[in-house]
């Protein structure tokens, strides 16, 4: 379970996250589940702001036809919606080659977790930090929900 608290000029957030919708304080069993999710499931909501390496994508594309996706993506499911922030090279090259599931990391959330994880990259683009989208969406993914 991950508490954030995020200070915001004239604003405050406080979020707490369970990756098993586990009440605060109550001890998690488990964690995140691994599962094939068909592409069409799953929202992208940075897939506007942000542009994939092509040549990264065709690696991708080789490696996955030969050996299949070794690592999976991030996903947040939010009342059986899911929502995919990070993966955006992998998720590409799936689709690329026509594949119509690809193998997800599924930590579950709220909708409070997602209206925070969504203002969190937010700011996090619009300050224009170093970070690409999908590292800072990966690790704000990760604590929001470990």
């Amino acid at each position: 379970m991950a508490s954030l608290f995020l200070r915001v000029p004239t604003r405050n957030f406080y979020v707490s996250a369970s990756s098993n919708d586990a009440p605060p304080g109550v001890p998690q069993q488990g964690g995140p589940v691994i599962l094939e999710i068909p592409l069409d499931k799953i929202r992208r909501p940075l897939l506007r702001t942000r542009s994939n390496d092509p040549q990264k994508v065709k690696e991708l594309m080789d490696s996955i036809a030969q050996i299949g996706l070794q690592v999976p993506i991030d996903v947040l499911e939010v009342e059986g919606v899911y929502y995919g922030f990070s993966g955006c090279h992998r998720f590409e090259a799936h689709q690329r080659l026509g594949l119509p599931t690809i193998r997800c990391k599924i930590r579950r959330g709220t909708k409070e977790t997602l209206r925070f994880f969504s203002l969190s990259l937010s700011l996090s683009l619009s300050l224009s930090l170093s970070l690409s989208p999908c590292i800072t969406s990966v690790e704000l993914l990760r604590a929001i929900c470990m």
